[in-house]
């Protein structure tokens, strides 16, 4: 399971998510390590390989699931020890399929574990043996160190699930179970339907409010604009370099950049000169010479949200095209700075971040919601 441990390693410019989980790499001695588990397949188990190649690794052993008693074990500059009565929790076969369970969930495609829920709920939808058959060939492919978990709920375990896919008078995967009783089995039905109540209403809690993640593809806004105003600009009209002059104030300027180096600027002079620049690149490089104004780093998101909000109401049709991008994420790309842009993944998309507020905000007024 993923859980929190999030990360992500940044391939051609494409941020690429991923995980970790802990493991042992036998390379002479045992080193405790972390697998680096991403959404494109990639195993980093000491450099980057196919799941192919990791399944290969874990099969020879270099990725260690077998410990041997006594052997020597270090943890890069932590510990060094020798186990004693160690005991491995998973196979090599188990590893692997957790590791592919993890790709899966990495792209928010069904696990082992969500193929087997959507086979059992196929069968109580339609409780033929064939239906039966199907769920429990499917519960048997989540790995067994998983199969527990796969109800989140650690006071039954998997107790429902291998008594419902067993059916009355048959057996389940654990030796040690008697075999299915009507009454049993008739329980495991009742955990199902309370089940299933208690998932509709919390679906009907969470539509609600509208989904979590968002709908539309991801908007990326990449680090080029033209100097000169354009008949249908679209996305490039929503870069903060594009020629839409703003009035703040009492001041104009010819872009949003512009406004936001000349704000930044300590000497009046300088923000002049600053404003009337003939690019934005050059309102930059003006800038970029002068000092800055005392508290402007603390004051610079504050700043560039207001100088979006003027942008964006003084133009109409550029507002129409940032609402056209729905509930999509804006990736803003730049060059000049990680803190306002993206940058690959390498930095803190605040203007994306912005834009998205903005968006929000112009949607609120459009709602009729401008009051509050």
């Amino acid at each position: 399971m993923i859980g929190k441990r999030n990360t992500y390693r940044v391939a051609d410019g494409v941020r690429i998510p991923g995980t970790w989980r802990h493991a042992f790499i036998r390379n002479g001695s045992h080193f405790l390590t972390d697998l680096f588990i991403y959404a494109d397949g990639l195993v980093d188990c000491w450099g980057l390989v196919t799941i192919e190649e990791f399944e290969e690794k874990v099969r020879s052993g270099w990725v260690a699931t077998t410990l041997p008693d006594g052997a020597r074990a270090s943890a890069h500059g932590l510990a060094t020890w020798r186990f004693s009565e160690p005991r491995g929790r998973l196979s090599p076969e188990l590893l692997v399929a957790e590791v592919r369970d993890t790709v899966d969930q990495l792209n928010g495609r069904p696990d082992s574990t969500g193929r087997c829920l959507a086979a059992v709920d196929v069968f109580l939808a339609d409780p033929t043996e064939e239906n039966r058959a199907a769920a429990r060939a499917a519960f048997l492919a989540v790995p067994a160190s998983r199969r527990r978990y796969a109800l989140g709920d650690m006071d039954s375990k998997d107790w429902p699930l291998r008594t419902l896919v067993a059916g009355p008078g048959g057996r389940t995967y654990l030796p040690n179970d008697p075999p299915v009783t009507q009454e049993a089995y008739d329980r495991a039905l009742a955990y199902f339907e309370e089940r299933a109540r208690r998932r509709a209403e919390l679906r009907a809690r969470d539509a609600a409010d509208g989904p979590a993640a968002p709908q539309a593809p991801a908007v990326h806004l990449d680090d080029s604009c033209p100097d000169q105003p354009v008949p249908d600009p679209g996305r490039l009209g929503l870069r903060n370099d594009y020629p839409a002059p703003i009035t703040v104030g009492k001041a104009g300027h010819p872009s949003v950049t512009h406004a936001y180096w000349a704000l930044s600027v300590a000497q009046p002079e300088i923000a002049v000169a600053v404003s009337a620049a003939a690019t934005a690149a050059a309102a930059r490089g003006i800038a970029a010479e002068a000092p800055r104004r005392e508290g402007w780093e603390q004051a610079r998101v504050a700043v560039m949200t207001r100088l979006l909000h003027a942008k964006f109401a003084q133009h109409p049709a550029l507002a129409d095209i940032l609402l056209a991008t729905g509930d999509a994420t804006v990736i803003y790309d730049d060059v000049h700075s990680a803190f306002w842009g993206d940058n690959g993944g390498g930095g803190r998309n605040w203007t994306g971040r912005l834009l998205e507020l903005v968006r929000s905000e112009l949607r609120m007024r459009r709602t009729g919601l401008s009051g509050l």
